[in-house]
């Protein structure tokens, strides 16, 4: 079985760092992904996907992105439930993730400072470069 996810996006908020009772950091932050094609309307709608991210690469993203920055994300989805204090079973899904990169230097928003080092962490990417759309959204067949 197969259970592999790769995303890219913007954060909605910064990431919120926590850390465990035996010291493990995690990081939980949510990415606004645009939709390829436009509602009826003429707007281009959004997924809000969360993110879980683990140890050293949480504390990495707690430090180096924050809202609006531009990740790449690689992991699994993962479900989950918890029981509210309502006394509601809530269930939640959310991808586990693997690798997190960083795709905008930290310098683009004038905020000084920069990225650890990594081979592709302040690499500026185009989305239009990753998914290029041949043609008019009216020629598409569905």
């Amino acid at each position: 079985m197969l259970n592999k996810v790769s995303l890219v996006g913007r954060l909605t908020k910064d990431p919120e760092l926590r850390y465990l009772g035996n010291g493990t950091p995690v990081a939980n932050f949510t990415l606004a992904i645009n939709r390829a094609f436009k509602n009826r309307d003429g707007e281009r709608e959004a997924d809000f996907i969360n993110i879980v991210v683990w140890r050293k690469q949480a504390e990495n993203c707690a430090n180096y992105i924050n809202k609006g920055s531009l990740v790449a994300v690689s992991g699994r989805i993962q479900s989950r439930s918890y029981e509210g204090s309502d006394g509601q079973r809530r269930y939640i899904t959310e991808v586990v993730a693997d690798e997190v990169h960083f795709l905008e230097s930290k310098n683009r928003d004038n905020r000084g400072g920069g990225y650890p080092s990594q081979d592709n962490a302040t690499k500026d990417v185009d989305l239009d470069d990753l998914y290029p759309i041949d043609g008019e959204e009216d020629e598409l067949p569905f």
